[in-house]
């Protein structure tokens, strides 16, 4: 899903040798941070979360499947470094972008029924979070290669494009919602309300000039730098997903006014 200007020729090939030679040595620079910064991080935290984290506290299988779809990522990213050509080493990767994607929905979703619907807790309940990862998984794995084969390419420009309006809903229905949520702890409502705002901020600003914009109106290192930053991102989540860390990280920053 990464660069939809030419889906036939970047989803299936490397994208280090897609590339002109003045862009090939950024792009690896990017690429090297992106693996030793972010693959060591990302282990250490989907052991923290499947082995510290208890399980009633946040939506954690979801953000689990995030990380290890990341961590797919990560690996295609060495294979594309060490210049293996494979097309299907571009489709994995961005199948498990798309999967991480909707991941992100999940998370959202999750929170904002917490805050808005409470006793409505489908998405908490081990059985039906199980279900909806199993999901997700295989609608990506069955529409993402599908649109390749096809060469429907406009349909992964919709798949991207469907989770914008989720976040708005999410983002706006429990920020309207929260003066009314008297059953809820204050300390959840700012957690909730801060993976809301983290997510809505790697989407509209991060992901949506990559996925929806054309290439050509984004400069090269501009484009990449995003492309950095949303594994940050995610990797971010894990604050939120502490008990007591939001309110350890706002005193921190008033403090510091």
């Amino acid at each position: 899903m990464f660069y939809i200007r030419h889906l036939g020729s970047y989803i299936v090939t490397n994208t280090i040798t897609k590339c002109y030679q003045h862009e090939r040595y950024f792009l690896e620079v990017v690429m090297w941070i992106y693996v030793c910064v972010c693959l060591p991080l990302t282990v250490l935290i989907i052991y923290y979360v499947c082995c510290v984290m208890q399980r009633s506290q946040v939506p954690v299988i979801y953000y689990t499947n995030l990380l290890l779809s990341n961590l797919i990522r990560i690996c295609i990213m060495i294979v594309w470094i060490i210049r293996v050509e494979s097309s299907m080493s571009g489709i994995i990767y961005n199948l498990c972008e798309m999967v991480g994607l909707y991941f992100k929905v999940c998370i959202a979703l999750e929170r904002c029924f917490f805050i808005t619907l409470p006793l409505l807790d489908c998405l908490r309940q081990p059985k039906s979070s199980v279900l909806l990862c199993v999901l997700v998984w295989a609608f990506c794995i069955v529409s993402f290669p599908l649109a390749i084969v096809l060469h429907q390419f406009i349909h992964l420009r919709i798949y991207a494009a469907l989770p914008g309006p989720l976040f708005i809903f999410c983002l706006a229905r429990t920020f309207r919602a929260l003066p009314a949520a008297t059953s809820v702890p204050t300390q959840e409502k700012r957690r909730s309300l801060g993976i809301l705002i983290l997510l809505f901020f790697k989407y509209f600003v991060l992901m949506i000039p990559i996925y929806i914009f054309h290439n050509e109106r984004i400069p090269f290192e501009i484009n990449w730098i995003f492309f950095l930053l949303c594994p940050f991102v995610d990797l971010v989540l894990c604050l939120f997903m502490r008990q007591g860390r939001i309110d350890r990280l706002l005193a921190c920053l008033c403090s510091s006014v």
